[in-house]
């Protein structure tokens, strides 16, 4: 028997060593670089730069406030936020996704964040209260979640990131803060805000937009930037999931120059001066819901100074499951990894647990990560993702998959004792002998039984089997939060 002490997620790779250091930069191999006719002012950063404090007046973590949403009402991760939001769903065995954006925060000295949320948010809202009070303290920070809320004014839930701002500005502007970072909670890129803060002011801009300096397979989908040779904005578009051009536009009034401008996917990142966030929304804007269709649109329309910001780092916007499964086969390659969970200069921060060491026995595992709390028996696995507290019995085989975990641990005589555990169901939760998956997501709680195929064996590309516990997204088999797959099913 072999115990391992794992204090965070950790690779298993013979003869291979923890790629911390000296990460060669790789695009993301969906982009196509745009044409070198681009502007040539334009700011462009790279995830791959040295985060080192930058001297800025007023300092950053004096000045600028982060305000980080957890999703809206329609996520593109479904069945994995049926009961969760997309910031809270688990990510690379120990953490969550908004744990990404939250790290770029704290690792860019911005110590004061809020975080807004609505939908499904009771998981995200209990992890952002715990995970980050003890490392923000030593540093006068904060990370407060306002929750959707009513009032006497308006009787009404959020009805965008427009709104929910607006309704807690009251909040938002205790703090003497210059800047607010509007930030998506569930992205997974490392930038150093600290950069985009510099060049706003140097710009003496009243909205940067963060892009894209590349075009994607798949639009992002939070509008296209035209830029001009100045930097500015000039034109920004909102295109719907069809491809086709919505009336949502705003043209600055600005007179372009001859030199070709470019055309940049926008991120959905935003900073906003403090005065300006307040004049568009309560002024020229008091019934705007969104800040992409309507208020960026409006303020490049009035003549406001909306300037770009270029990032060349990599960046997933957990688009589809697809998207989701592929950034977490990111933490296990041998060279080339694209986020690097192992960056002592950037760390990734997320809730600390107190769990016992993973225990291993007898398994035979390759290029993996395993994360805490583990009981892994005479197994095979094979470039795998092995979240906390999985089970896995002996003879299972598991290959190219994403195992989220469990919540809880079940007494080992429980599981053995006629076959029932402590909740009356037959089946424990973890994976059970025998039992193969190949490029699968079990999300958290599940329960497979014994003999169980779940290999996508007639190549499925989509199948919605809810009712019976799982779905398949893209070819990839998604089995949903606590189902229960019976001894010997084929999937």
């Amino acid at each position: 028997m072999v115990t391992l002490q794992l204090s965070c997620p950790i690779i298993v790779k013979p003869q291979a060593k923890l790629p911390i250091l000296g990460l060669a930069r790789n695009q993301q191999k969906h982009l196509s670089k745009l044409p070198s006719s681009f502007p040539a002012s334009l700011y462009i950063c790279s995830s791959q730069e040295p985060h080192y404090p930058i001297p800025l007046f007023p300092p950053v973590d004096q000045s600028v406030a982060a305000v980080v949403f957890g999703d809206g009402s329609e996520s593109r991760l479904y069945p994995l936020t049926k009961r969760r939001s997309e910031g809270a769903i688990p990510l690379a065995a120990n953490y969550r996704l908004v744990d990404a954006v939250v790290s770029n925060c704290i690792n860019s000295n911005i110590n004061k964040i809020y975080a807004l949320t609505q939908f499904n948010s009771t998981s995200l809202n209990l992890h952002l209260s715990r995970a980050f009070t003890g490392i923000l303290r030593g540093k006068d920070g904060f990370v407060e979640v306002i929750a959707a809320y009513q009032s006497l004014e308006d009787q009404d839930w959020f009805q965008g990131n427009a709104d929910a701002i607006r309704r807690c500005l009251w909040v938002l502007e205790e703090y003497p803060v210059t800047e607010f970072l509007i930030l998506p909670g569930h992205h997974l890129y490392k930038m150093d805000y600290q950069r985009l803060i510099e060049a706003h002011r140097n710009n003496k801009a009243d909205i940067t937009i963060v892009a894209l300096n590349a075009i994607r397979d798949k639009h992002p989908g939070f509008g296209f930037l035209r830029v001009n040779p100045a930097n500015q904005v000039i034109e920004f578009s909102m295109k719907s999931e069809r491809e086709t051009i919505t009336s949502i536009s705003g043209k600055s009034s600005r007179k372009s120059d001859s030199v070709a401008s470019g055309n940049f996917p926008s991120m959905g990142i935003y900073l906003i001066n403090r005065d300006t966030m307040s004049r568009l929304l309560k002024e020229y804007l008091p019934e705007a819901t969104d800040l992409g269709s309507e208020v960026i649109p409006a303020a490049i329309s009035i003549g406001m100074k909306v300037e770009a910001y270029l990032f060349d780092g990599y960046w997933e916007d957990m688009r589809s499951i697809e998207a989701f499964y592929h950034a977490n086969m990111e933490c296990i390659k041998r060279s080339n990894m694209r986020y690097n969970f192992y960056d002592r200069d950037c760390p990734v921060y997320t809730m600390p647990r107190c769990l016992p060491p993973t225990m291993i026995r007898e398994a035979v595992i390759r290029d993996s990560v395993v994360g805490d709390g583990c009981i892994i028996n005479r197994c095979k696995i094979k470039g795998t993702i092995i979240g906390m507290r999985t089970r896995i019995g002996d003879g299972a085989v598991i290959e190219d998959s994403v195992i989220m975990g469990a919540d809880f641990y079940q007494q080992e005589e429980d599981i053995q004792s006629s076959g029932k555990c402590i909740n009356h169901k037959a089946i424990p939760v973890g994976i059970g002998e025998d039992t193969q998956i190949k490029k699968a997501v079990i999300d958290k709680n599940a329960r497979i039984g014994k003999n169980v195929l779940i290999i996508n064996k007639d190549g499925v590309q989509e199948g919605d089997r809810e009712a019976n516990g799982y779905i398949i997204s893209e070819g990839i088999v998604v089995i949903l939060h606590g189902a229960e797959i019976a001894d010997g099913s084929i999937i």
